[in-house]
C-alpha cells in the first residue's frame, strides 16, 4: 500500500460488528470486548454455520457474563450472543420503563454484536493472483508536486479495474500497477539553482526550476549519472519487495512491464540499453582518427600519428585485462533485476534524443534497431495527435514510415475492435516530401502558374491548400525510391480529388517514365492503404483518437497529462499485458469443444 505522508491513512482488521449495519465497533471497545471474550470463553465451541436468524432477540435469558465500558456496558448471554448497552441516563431510564412493561432487556435497548463479518471467509475468497506487474515511471515536474506520480498511478490502477471488469473477467490473473517515485530522494546541485534565480516572477521560475530543470540536469554529465542511479535503484528495490512479499510471483512465470512518461521514457531506455555519453564520445574520437586518415599529411605526421595509434593500442590492452581481472573476482549484477516484457512510452521525447544521438533509418524493419528485443520484447510508443512533447519512434527505423499514419488506439467502448496486428498501413500525407525534390528534378516538379490549386487533406483534418496539379503529378517524375513510388501510386488511387481528371494522360505519361527506370511498383489499393515491400515486424507507434469537439490550442495545453485517466489506454495496455493468457484461454476453450 502505497501512502503519501502527508494523508497517512490507518488500516485496521475491524473485530467486532454492529447487527443490520454490520458497521465495525470503535477500535479501543473493540479490542477490550475481544480480549474479555478470549479470556471467557476461549475453546468453546461455536454454532457449525453462520446463522442470520440468531440474530432474534433472546428474552428471559439472564447474562452470563458482562464487561463495563466507559460509556456502554456487553452483556454475553451465551458464546455468540453478545448485546451491547449505552449507560446515558436515559437509555437507562427507557430501558427500565420497557422492562416494567414486560419487554426483556435485550429487546428493548440492547444491540447485537456479531464477532467477524457477515460473509464468512472461503479459500476462493481473495484477490486473483497477480501474473504481471508494471511500474509506472514520471517524468519531469515530480519536485514540485511529490505525490503526483502516486496519485497518477491510482487513477491509471482504477481505469484499468474498470477495464478488467468489463473485458477480461474471464481470466483468473491480474495486472497491478506501482508507482516508481525516484526524484524526490536525489540531492543533485542542492540548492545552488534556486540561490541564483532573480526574485522577479519568482513563481513562474521556480515553476520552471521543478520542471524543466530535470531536462537540464539529465542533459548534464555532472548530474546525469545521479538521475539513472535513481531510478534504477528504485525499479530494483521496488521488484525485490514485491518478489518478497509474492514469492511465487518469479516461480509462475510472472511478467514485468513499464509505463514511461515524458523523460522518464528517455531514462528508462538508457538504463535498459546502458546507453553512456562516453560511448558517443568514442564513437566521436573513432571517426576523427578515420578522418585523419583520408587527409595529406607529412611524414612526421604520420610517424606521430603511427605512435599515437599504438600508443593508444596498448592502452586498450591494458584497460581490458584490468577490467577481466576484476570482472573475474567480483561478478557484476545486472542493471535490472528482471527482463522487460512490454515497454510503453507515453508523450515521449526519446525520438529526438535518439535523432540527436546519430540514430538514423535503416533497411531492416525489425525493433532491434533502436531496442534490441533481447532487452524488451515489445517496444510501444503512445501519444495524443496535440502532444507538444511527444515524437514518433517509427521512421527511425524505416523512414518511409514518416509518411504512414500511426496506428489508431481504438475508442474504449468499441464494439468488436480489429486486432492491432491485423490493421493495415496507411498514408498519413501523400506531399510531404514534395519539398525535398533533388534540384535535378525540380523542374519537372514544380508547379505551374496556369495550374488551379487542389485540396489536400491532411490525417488531422488540415488542409492544404496552393498545391497545383503539376506538383503532385510531377512527384511520380522523381521515381528514386519509395517515397516518389508512394506519391506516384496516390495520386492514381481512388481518393485522388476530381480536379485531377483533366490530367489522366499526363499522369499515365509520368507512370511510364517512373516505371522504365526499373523501380517496382508498391502494391496499393483504393483505400489509401498500402503494403509497402518493407516493413515494421511490429507496429510502435500508436496514436490516441481526437475528440470530436475537441480544440486542439486546448489540447495542445492539456494532453501531455491527460494520459493517466484515459479507458481508451487503459484498454490498449491491458490488451498487450493480456494478450497470452487471452489466446490460452481461447486456446483450452477450443480443445473442450
Amino acid at each position: 500500500v502505497f501512502i503519501l505522508e502527508t494523508e497517512k491513512i490507518p488500516v485496521m482488521r475491524g473485530q467486532w460488528f454492529i447487527d443490520g449495519t454490520w458497521q465495525p465497533l470503535e477500535e479501543e471497545e473493540s479490542n477490550l470486548i475481544e480480549q474479555e471474550h478470549l479470556n471467557r470463553f476461549k475453546g468453546q465451541q461455536l454454532q457449525e454455520s453462520f446463522d442470520m436468524e440468531v440474530s432474534k432477540p433472546v428474552d428471559g435469558k439472564e447474562a452470563i457474563h458482562s464487561l463495563k465500558l466507559s460509556r456502554n456496558h456487553v452483556d454475553w448471554h451465551s458464546v455468540d450472543e453478545v448485546y451491547l448497552y449505552s449507560d446515558a441516563t436515559t437509555s437507562k431510564i427507557a430501558r427500565t420503563v420497557t422492562q416494567k412493561l414486560g419487554f426483556s432487556k435485550a429487546s428493548s435497548s440492547g444491540t447485537r454484536l456479531h464477532r467477524g463479518y457477515v460473509e464468512e471467509a472461503t479459500l476462493e475468497d481473495k484477490p486473483p493472483q497477480t501474473s504481471h506487474i508494471v511500474f509506472v515511471v514520471h517524468g519531469i515536474g515530480q519536485k514540485m508536486d511529490q505525490g503526483r506520480i502516486i496519485k497518477n498511478t491510482a487513477m491509471m490502477r482504477d481505469t484499468a479495474r474498470k477495464v478488467e471488469e468489463k473485458y477480461f473477467s474471464n481470466l483468473a490473473t491480474h495486472v497491478e500497477f506501482l508507482p516508481v517515485e525516484w526524484r524526490s530522494k536525489l540531492t543533485l546541485d542542492g540548492d545552488t539553482v534556486d540561490s541564483i534565480t532573480p526574485d522577479k516572477v519568482r513563481g513562474l521560475r521556480d515553476m520552471l526550476n521543478s520542471s524543466a530543470m530535470d531536462i537540464m540536469y539529465y542533459t548534464s554529465p555532472l548530474y546525469r549519472d545521479e538521475l539513472v542511479k535513481g531510478l534504477q535503484q528504485e525499479l530494483n528495490r521496488l521488484y525485490t519487495l514485491f518478489c518478497s512479499r509474492n514469492p511465487e510471483f518469479e516461480e509462475k512465470g510472472g511478467k514485468v512491464s513499464i509505463v514511461s512518461h515524458s523523460l522518464g521514457c528517455v531514462i528508462t531506455y538508457d538504463i535498459m540499453t546502458g546507453w553512456n555519453p562516453v560511448r558517443l564520445y568514442e564513437q566521436l574520437l573513432q571517426k576523427e582518427e578515420e578522418e585523419l586518415e583520408d587527409r595529406w599529411m607529412s611524414y612526421e605526421e604520420q610517424r606521430l600519428l603511427e605512435e599515437l595509434y599504438i600508443t593508444k593500442q596498448r592502452l586498450r590492452e591494458i584497460e581490458e585485462r584490468l577490467h577481466g581481472l576484476k570482472a573475474s573476482t567480483i561478478s557484476k549484477p545486472p542493471v535490472l533485476k528482471f527482463k522487460v516484457e512490454n515497454f510503453f512510452c507515453m508523450g515521449s521525447p526519446l525520438a529526438v534524443f535518439l535523432a540527436l544521438r546519430g540514430i538514423r533509418p535503416g533497411n531492416s524493419g525489425s525493433q532491434d534497431h533502436i531496442l534490441p528485443r533481447t532487452i524488451c520484447n515489445r517496444l510501444l510508443n503512445i501519444f495524443h495527435p496535440t502532444d507538444p512533447v511527444a515524437y514518433r519512434l517509427e521512421p527511425l527505423i524505416l523512414k518511409h514510415y514518416s509518411n504512414i499514419s500511426p496506428v489508431q488506439i481504438h475508442w474504449y467502448n468499441t464494439t468488436n475492435p480489429l486486432p492491432y496486428e491485423h490493421m493495415k498501413p496507411s498514408f498519413l500525407n501523400p506531399t510531404k516530401e514534395a519539398t525535398s525534390v533533388p534540384d535535378s528534378d525540380s523542374a519537372s516538379a514544380a508547379p505551374s502558374p496556369t495550374t488551379s490549386p487542389v485540396m489536400v487533406r491532411r490525417h488531422y483534418g488540415e488542409s492544404i491548400t496552393n498545391i497545383g496539379k503539376a506538383s503532385i503529378l510531377g512527384a511520380a517524375s522523381i521515381g528514386k525510391g519509395l517515397g516518389g513510388m508512394l506519391f506516384s501510386r496516390f495520386g492514381r488511387s481512388s481518393t485522388t480529388p476530381q480536379t485531377l481528371e483533366p490530367g489522366k494522360d499526363g499522369a499515365e505519361g509520368e507512370d511510364k517514365k517512373a516505371m522504365t527506370l526499373g523501380t517496382p511498383p508498391l502494391p496499393h489499393s483504393s483505400s489509401g492503404f498500402l503494403e509497402p515491400t518493407v516493413e515494421l515486424e511490429h507496429r510502435i507507434d500508436f496514436e490516441l483518437r481526437e475528440g470530436l469537439v475537441e480544440s486542439r490550442y486546448w489540447s495542445a495545453v492539456t494532453s501531455h497529462t491527460a494520459y493517466w485517466s484515459s479507458l481508451d489506454i487503459a484498454l490498449f495496455l491491458l490488451t498487450f499485458m493480456y494478450k497470452q493468457d487471452q489466446e490460452e484461454t481461447d486456446k483450452s476453450n477450443l480443445d473442450t469443444i
